[in-house]
């Protein structure tokens, strides 16, 4: 197995932070986990002691044979895609980078998936294995190296997406995908509605499509794949080309659609495939679809309660992204139904007993 060596910049600091972990669980501190500290906006504010991962950084292994990758919980995102761009490869879940300092281990805590999630997978799908603090402060290994890692339960998956809730993530395994050979980005005029069949019709075919959004009247598609594949398509869909930074732009929330506005909270409504326009009071300039219609950005004044009942009546639900603290709404999340909240607690009682792990963060009440 041929490995990529670790730079020598690159720092393990697991074992201080286990020693911090240990010390807040004996004396009941909470830790607020912090690296790059730009997706703190992202959830609850947490109160706590800070347990600062940003020194636990560097790639600890890469098989770019394998298409493994092993990297420290602290290592910044712009630093691990330079180095798989050099053996052609990716992180095909698309990481939003929403700073220079964010860290691949704020991106798999967060759980966030780019533009490519729909046709790729999602970031806990690209996930082989973790190191993990627990609250006792002890260093422990699940899952693997291999994508068929079935022994025992799948902790590692369980921490994307857990914001930090359930323990400390040190070390991530992934697998990475090839960077397409070809690419092609495209745009069309035209309406909502006509957008939406497009997009239903042409995801029943075998087409080489990435990334699909809509906004304002135009329709964006990107195609990746084998050049006769990407050409073919690109012939038969016509339309303008497209600067490629656009959906790193959307991915990051550069884009201008994303300028904050005082009178009105960005919202994310999760919706099935295929849902049709929701009956919300808002302009086609404030909303913004991407993975071709199930995930959409709002900007909106609408009351919260109104945007997640409607959101799910539709089979979707609704995330708050404006901080509480600027017009957005008090609680991020959309509540818990009774039995699935019952899970969460029992789950965060078992692997964070004393809740020094961000508490708060995902809900207030644990």
């Amino acid at each position: 197995m041929t490995e990529l060596a670790i730079h020598t910049a690159d720092r393990d600091i697991a074992d201080d932070l286990c020693e911090q972990v240990r010390s807040a669980y004996a004396d009941r501190t909470p830790l607020r986990i912090v690296a790059g500290d730009t997706r703190a906006f992202y959830g609850r504010p947490v109160e706590g002691k800070d347990l600062n991962m940003a020194a636990h950084s560097g790639i600890v292994s890469y098989d770019p044979v394998e298409l493994v990758v092993t990297v420290r919980a602290g290592t910044r995102l712009s630093a691990l895609n330079a180095a798989l761009a050099e053996k052609n490869q990716m992180l095909a879940f698309e990481p939003p980078i929403f700073g220079e300092a964010s860290t691949i281990g704020g991106a798999v805590a967060a759980g966030l998936s780019g533009p490519r999630r729909p046709w790729a997978g999602a970031a806990r799908d690209f996930v082989l294995g973790t190191r993990i603090i627990t609250q006792e402060g002890k260093l422990l290994r699940f899952g693997g190296e291999v994508m068929k890692n079935v022994a025992g339960y799948d902790l590692s998956r369980l921490m994307v997406g857990a914001q930090g809730t359930l323990g400390v993530l040190a070390d991530i395994s992934f697998k990475v995908l090839p960077i397409p050979t070809a690419n092609h980005s495209l745009r069309l005029s035209m309406g909502l509605k006509d957008a939406l069949g497009k997009l239903a019709e042409l995801g029943r075919q075998p087409l080489p499509i990435t990334a699909a959004a809509w906004h304002a009247g135009e329709l964006f598609i990107r195609l990746e794949g084998g050049a006769s594949s990407v050409n073919a398509t690109k012939e038969r869909l016509g339309g303008e080309p497209l600067s490629a930074d656009f959906w790193q732009q959307l991915r990051d929330h550069q884009h201008a659609f994303f300028a904050p506005d005082a009178a009105k909270a960005l919202w994310r409504l999760s919706l099935p495939p295929n849902t049709s326009p929701l009956s919300l009071d808002i302009s086609d300039n404030d909303i913004f679809y991407d993975w071709g219609g199930s995930q959409r950005w709002v900007k909106t004044s609408v009351a919260a309660d109104t945007l997640r009942k409607t959101c799910q009546q539709a089979g979707g639900h609704a995330t708050c992204f404006t901080p509480h603290t600027q017009g957005g709404a008090e609680s991020p999340f959309t509540p818990l139904n009774p039995v699935v909240e019952k899970y969460h607690r029992n789950l965060k009682t078992e692997l964070d007993a004393h809740g020094i792990f961000n508490p708060g963060r995902l809900y207030a009440a644990f």
